[in-house]
């Protein structure tokens, strides 16, 4: 594409209107149209602008639609490996028919007459990020007083979608729709690479035991594992091997939270430290240790364990609610990589009163599911088998 054709278009650019939906109580909406020229003006001047902007921006946080096109056409360009610059972001916004939309060649030629360099734009997109997380905070503040109002809103749902919202804007991860697969895209190239750099068959969160590593390479992000069986034969133990497996990794320590809904904090640390330590459990629990053992308690036990991120919550009837709001803030404050439920059947899920149990487990379940997808860590919920099993004849306890 020849320069004249940019002042050919000239003509084509459309200053947008001020719309009414975007005042909220008299105010105009939080922007940064100038910092938004800017930083798309220095991507196609200079060549690591578009990385460091792409790490904190999405094309959704520019406030201007046509902003928002011409970030999304530099996207396109970074995937195909194309450099970006002037006149490629003119050719690609014409092949995705978005040229005129933007308001034609010369304005996007106009973006990079008043920058001189893109040693700002680190800056600028944190303050055009400022400004959308703002925007995201009016959005659903309105959403909440208009659902508020409304009568036939549960109060508990309400109060746990108000808390979902508010989190994703506070991890800058805002809920949408969909997620176009170029975005995703440079994301799973990006992982690809970095897992044939390393020499670790391990792509998740470590389990402490190599034969399950080399099944499932480690706990996956997302995923909801449910650690099934009959009772008393060491669900909780093998739970809180894992926990202990993955804080205590030499190479890949990994937070955890553990919820238990049956046994107590204190109860739960002694049988960690009688793991570690290699003390029987008995011996712990009744105090009857000699001194040599004391100091192996210590050595090998405490001092180890005294470090490690791994966070207990032993709150007794816990409903999938209260869970999802834990689970939150867990990961806000600790940023755990792995959670671990004991056990599923001891949670309390909706108020419901024409649901049954089973139908409030499937609840529980999916719920724990999307909440595993929300915070991008595995969640392991330990599960009980019936105790019918145990009535029948030996030899034929085998869960049906």
């Amino acid at each position: 594409m020849a320069l004249t054709d940019l002042n050919r278009s000239k003509t084509l650019r459309v200053k947008p209107p001020l719309e009414v939906g975007n005042m909220i109580f008299g105010k105009v909406q939080p922007q940064a149209k100038d910092l938004e020229e800017a930083i798309l003006g220095a991507i196609m001047l200079e060549k690591g602008a578009f990385e460091t902007a792409v790490d904190i921006l999405k094309s959704d946080c520019f406030y201007l639609d046509s902003h928002q096109r011409i970030f999304q056409a530099m996207l396109s360009l970074a995937n195909k490996s194309l450099p970006i610059d002037l006149l490629t972001v003119v050719e690609e916004l014409k092949l995705r028919g978005d040229l005129e939309q933007v308001g034609g060649a010369y304005f996007v030629s106009r973006l990079t007459n008043g920058v001189v360099s893109s040693a700002h734009v680190e800056a600028h997109s944190r303050i055009v990020l400022q400004k959308f997380l703002q925007r995201e905070l009016i959005r659903i503040s309105g959403e909440i007083i208009r659902d508020a109002y409304e009568d036939t809103t549960d109060i508990f749902d309400m109060l746990d979608t108000a808390e979902a919202k508010l989190f994703e804007v506070t991890n800058n991860n805002m809920r949408k729709d969909f997620d176009a697969i170029d975005n995703v895209m440079v994301k799973t190239v990006g992982r690809i690479q970095e897992m044939r750099n390393r020499n670790e068959d391990i792509t998740g969160v470590p389990t402490g035991f190599p034969k399950l590593d080399r099944v499932t390479y480690g706990w996956q992000s997302t995923d909801l594992i449910i650690l099934a069986a009959r009772p008393s034969v060491g669900k909780t133990a093998f739970a809180l091997n894992l926990a202990r497996s993955a804080a205590l990794h030499p190479t890949k320590p990994t937070g955890v939270g553990f919820f238990s809904l049956e046994m107590s904090s204190g109860q739960l640390v002694q049988r960690i430290l009688s793991a570690e330590s290699e003390i029987h459990l008995e011996k712990i629990s009744r105090g009857k240790l000699e001194e040599h053992e004391m100091q192996q308690l210590y050595k090998k036990g405490v001092d180890r364990l005294n470090t490690a991120p791994i966070y207990i919550d032993d709150s007794a009837g816990l409903n999938i609610f209260e869970l999802r709001a834990k689970c939150r803030r867990m990961k806000t404050r600790y940023n755990v990589g792995l959670i671990l439920i004991d056990y599923l059947q001891l949670m309390s899920g909706s108020s419901d009163r024409n649901s049954n149990r089973e139908q409030e487990i499937s609840k529980i379940s999916r719920d724990l599911k999307g909440l595993a997808k929300e915070l991008g860590v595995p969640i392991i919920a330990l599960s009980q088998l019936s105790r019918e099993v145990e009535k029948r004849k030996e030899g034929m306890k085998i869960p049906q």
